[in-house]
């Protein structure tokens, strides 16, 4: 197949389009400005932006499937970053292109805990986002992945040079919530075999991993993969955490937002039912980080 392909120059998007070209198809693949990614057969960049429909709706023309990846974590307002605009308005646009030039499938990047009632307001808008691709009349896949690791993951290799650095690692609240980390190359193989495979159409995924534990042990699993030894946390009370940190969450120096805890604090983990249409082994979380930490 020829994919169009948004949000495909980030962590996930790289595994991504490294699944589909393993598999034989060609990408569109959208980008602010051409050189963005790796020179590869089989990917054409496209100049665009998904929030400006007239920049790349003509691109999608002669395109089998639309995928869309493009996603944030936190918003800056201030820079037009904002959940509504990235999440929700980006989607409908990407809806109407490919429903302008006849693109029936569409696979669409959500995330684990999305629904329309989260205090959240990134699973919000992402459930937003959904609703429109589930309303759009496409022959849709969501996927909704937990927290994802790999080489150039921003959560797992941040909490490394956390633990490179302080004697004590900050713990938010108990830390006993449960995590279920799903390594990206999985998840780029679940988007590039949902091409392939209509049992897929109309359905939305959970994915994560077959390793679940708390964010305590997620902590210890990091150190002793990088060979440190007891990990010493401190607990920090989550109501004076859920005070302090609306203060700070407007600066881009503070590490966490009031939206990133109410997330963290909630779990991550799902049944793993993915695997009934998915029957690639998934990868376990210690030997998958082990693969990119150094001690």
């Amino acid at each position: 197949m020829r994919v169009f392909l948004a949000g495909g120059t980030g962590f996930v998007g790289g595994h991504v389009r490294q699944a589909l070209l393993e598999r034989g198809h060609s990408i569109r693949l959208l980008v602010h400005r051409k050189g963005a990614s790796e020179k590869l057969a089989g990917i054409e960049e496209i100049e665009g932006d998904a929030t400006l429909p007239e920049s790349f709706t003509d691109a999608v023309k002669g395109c089998d499937a639309t995928i869309n990846l493009i996603g944030i974590i936190r918003e800056f307002p201030g820079r037009g970053i904002t959940f509504q605009r990235l999440h929700v308005e980006a989607t409908r646009n990407i809806i109407a292109a490919a429903k302008k030039n006849g693109v029936s499938r569409h696979l669409q990047m959500s995330a684990l805990g999305t629904r329309a009632n989260s205090e959240a307001r990134y699973f919000k808008s992402k459930f937003e986002a959904e609703e429109a691709v589930r309303a759009s009349g496409l022959d849709y896949t969501i996927f909704r992945p937990s927290i994802i690791f790999g080489p150039k993951d921003d959560f797992i290799n941040q909490l490394a040079g956390l633990l490179r650095m302080l004697p004590a690692m900050p713990v938010i609240g108990d830390g006993e919530y449960q995590l279920q980390p799903i390594s990206a190359d999985d998840v780029a193989r679940c988007f590039a075999e949902a091409l392939e495979k209509p049992e897929a159409i109309g359905e939305t995924f959970e994915l994560c991993g077959p390793d679940r534990l708390s964010y305590n042990e997620l902590l210890d699993t990091i150190a002793r993969v990088m060979g440190k030894g007891l990990v010493l946390k401190i607990k920090n009370p989550l109501p004076l955490m859920r005070l302090v940190v609306p203060l700070f969450e407007g600066f881009s120096f503070f590490p966490v937002t009031s939206d990133q805890i109410t997330m963290l604090v909630q779990g991550n983990i799902c049944d793993g039912d993915w695997r009934r249409t998915f029957t690639f082994q998934p990868t376990r979380l210690e030997p998958g980080i082990r693969s990119y930490l150094k001690p």
